[in-house]
């Protein structure tokens, strides 16, 4: 009986630890990110004043290249160069196989669905999306549509035309794992200001 009893107040004491060392982890993930998100837009004012990449820490192998507004969902999101592991962790990033947002062509932002995009699932056709580019130039596109495609067969042409921008994400976005489709919101300029100073 006592052995019993002992083995049971170990593994409540074991459960317990676990529990403390899985919660003290999951706090110390949030504040790392939101840490990371303060340095994020440190580095992006530094990037509007210099007109020169910044990066937010030392050791960071991206840098942000650009910022998306969405007005209607009063959400916004620093855009990472090179759409890699580590930018994918601290933001929406630049797929580098195409033209920079604001440029010709369609610029490809991707995010991860639980996270940095997990609002784009709520953009409409006819919702702004307001880029400021690294140069200061703000540039004001509207969805044009969405579509849920294949992650080896998106068919989205990055070549020529006017600015447009494709930000993609996983889906489905309850899904847990990884994914083999992905949903793509398609936007095209509507119009270019000049350059703002933050």
């Amino acid at each position: 009986m006592i052995t019993k009893q002992r083995m049971a107040v170990s593994a409540a004491i074991l459960l317990l630890f676990c529990g403390v060392v899985l919660g003290g982890h999951g706090l110390y993930i949030r504040a790392k990110a939101a840490l990371a998100q303060v340095l994020l837009e440190r580095a992006w004012a530094e990037t509007i004043e210099t007109r020169r990449p910044v990066k937010a820490w030392a050791w960071a192998d991206t840098w942000p290249i650009a910022r998306l507004s969405f007005p209607k969902l009063h959400r916004s999101a620093i855009v990472l160069e090179q759409a890699g592991g580590e930018a994918l962790a601290f933001g929406p990033a630049h797929v580098a196989a195409t033209p920079l947002p604001g440029e010709n062509g369609t610029s490809v932002i991707a995010g991860h669905r639980d996270t940095h995009f997990n609002f784009i699932k709520d953009l409409k056709v006819g919702d702004e999306i307001e880029v400021t580019t690294r140069a200061g130039k703000a540039v004001t596109f509207r969805m044009t549509g969405s579509a849920i495609v294949h992650a080896q067969a998106s068919g989205i042409d990055a070549t020529g035309g006017t600015p447009r921008l494709a930000l993609v994400t996983c889906y489905p976005f309850d899904a847990i794992g990884q994914a083999p489709l992905r949903y793509v919101v398609f936007a095209e300029e509507v119009s270019a200001a000049a350059v703002v100073s933050r």
